[in-house]
């Protein structure tokens, strides 16, 4: 029988960062057992590496540049040195195993719950590529301990004022030196390019330098070339509160925006959706989804998405029934039965509840936010022997979760 060599058998690793899983003494610890050599900074200043690991929790306000000397940057252009990411050293460690990922990553509602934002926000990071799930299981996304790191900093730097478009930057520099991590960045924040741009962040419009400035010379040129028309007459009339109702250049925008109201074709009408969603427009980006469903047909996920916004307009019953559409459109959509199971909590009929997370279990056994929902559920109903299998099934699911001292203390 062949024998398999160590991951790192006689490499030279230095560490770059902090790491997310464990401390710097049980990584080299780590290290030595798998057959390799962990190098000191003099070792990494002179290139004397073959791999070199940086941690989740290092986090690119700092270039490339900045992050790794540029000896190091010119032997990976030679290709004599390797530059990875903590969660692949955990892979070729074997640590990661497919029950083990599941039990060391987040949901997208975990991810929201720990850094206080709403699961809007993470679910629009995960379109723009911002963030992006180690795996997908019945189309709902796992973050790892990585991605944690990357949302948590992007939900300060966002708070801290910083432009998403530098974020962006900066990911994309890290991404030139970390194989296999790059990402289709999408550009967050133009909404009208030209003399004078409007930029989108958080829930609300904000302003490049402090004020916000509309150039309606160039707006409607812009505009037709490509093809944006995101801003809305409202966001114009409070821009000019000052000058009159009857302004011409207010006309000529209402005339430009009448023109553009309709997509013309369904990637369009997503994208518009999706622009009002992230502005915080829920009414019309509801519109527009019904209207693509109208349209273009039934799908599965525009079905979900549309029941989330409902489920946020506190349409309970609307939002019930688009989850069920999206369920009957594929059965496999365990988030659509686990949100579905939430709405039925929120309008008190639990024992529906209990049978909606019942099912997201019976497709994924292993999904941390349904036993929780569950079992909260079951203790509601009186049933705590049965609450207690799923408080203790969420616990070794997710242990370092949000939620996790919340299922210690039930289970004490």
């Amino acid at each position: 029988m062949t024998l398999v060599p160590p991951p790192f058998q006689g490499k030279r690793i230095a560490f770059v960062g902090k790491l997310g899983g464990v401390s710097r003494r049980q990584a080299r610890s780590l290290i030595i057992e798998n057959g390799g050599f962990v190098m000191n900074q003099d070792d990494l200043e002179e290139a004397n590496v073959d791999i070199v690991i940086i941690g989740a929790d290092q986090w690119p306000p700092t270039t490339p540049e900045e992050l790794l000397p540029s000896s190091v940057l010119s032997s990976v252009a030679e290709e004599n040195c390797e530059v990875i990411t903590e969660t692949q050293f955990w892979e070729r460690l074997g640590l990661l195993t497919e029950d083990q990922v599941i039990r060391r990553l987040y949901t997208p509602a975990m991810l929201a719950e720990m850094l206080d934002i709403s699961v809007a926000v993470i679910r629009r990071w995960h379109r723009r590529g911002l963030i992006v799930p180690v795996r997908e299981i019945h189309r709902l996304p796992y973050f790892d301990f990585q991605e944690v790191a990357t949302a948590r900093h992007l939900a300060e730097l966002l708070e801290a004022g910083a432009s998403p478009s530098e974020i962006e930057h900066r990911l994309e520099e890290l991404a030139r030196y970390v194989p296999d991590v790059e990402r289709p960045l999408a550009q967050l924040s133009v909404i009208v390019e030209g003399r004078h741009i409007l930029l989108r962040q958080g829930e609300g419009l904000v302003e490049p330098g402090g004020q916000l400035r509309i150039d309606f010379g160039s707006l409607e040129e812009v505009a037709e070339e490509q093809n944006i028309i995101e801003v809305t007459r409202d966001d114009v009339l409070r821009v000019l509160e000052r000058e009159e109702e009857g302004n011409p250049q207010i006309l000529a925008f209402d005339k430009m925006v009448e023109r553009a109201k309709m997509p013309q074709n369904p990637e369009e009408m997503l994208a518009r959706a999706t622009g009002h969603e992230e502005a915080g427009e829920l009414d019309i980006a509801i519109d527009l989804y019904r209207s693509f469903l109208a349209e273009y047909g039934l799908r599965a996920e525009v079905c979900f998405q549309l029941a989330e916004l409902l489920y946020r307009t506190n349409d309970y019953t609307a939002a019930r029934e688009r989850y069920y559409m999206a369920i009957e459109l594929d059965e496999n959509y365990v988030e659509a039965r686990a949100n579905l199971g939430c709405v039925l909590i929120d309008t008190g009929e639990l024992d529906l509840a209990v049978a909606a997370l019942l099912g997201a279990l019976r497709y994924h056994p292993d999904y941390p936010d349904a036993h929780y929902h569950l079992a909260r559920t079951l203790d509601e109903l009186g049933q705590a022997e049965k609450a207690t299998d799923h408080w203790r099934a969420f616990l070794v699911l997710a242990p370092d979760s949000p939620w996790a001292q919340q299922a210690r203390d039930r289970l004490r």
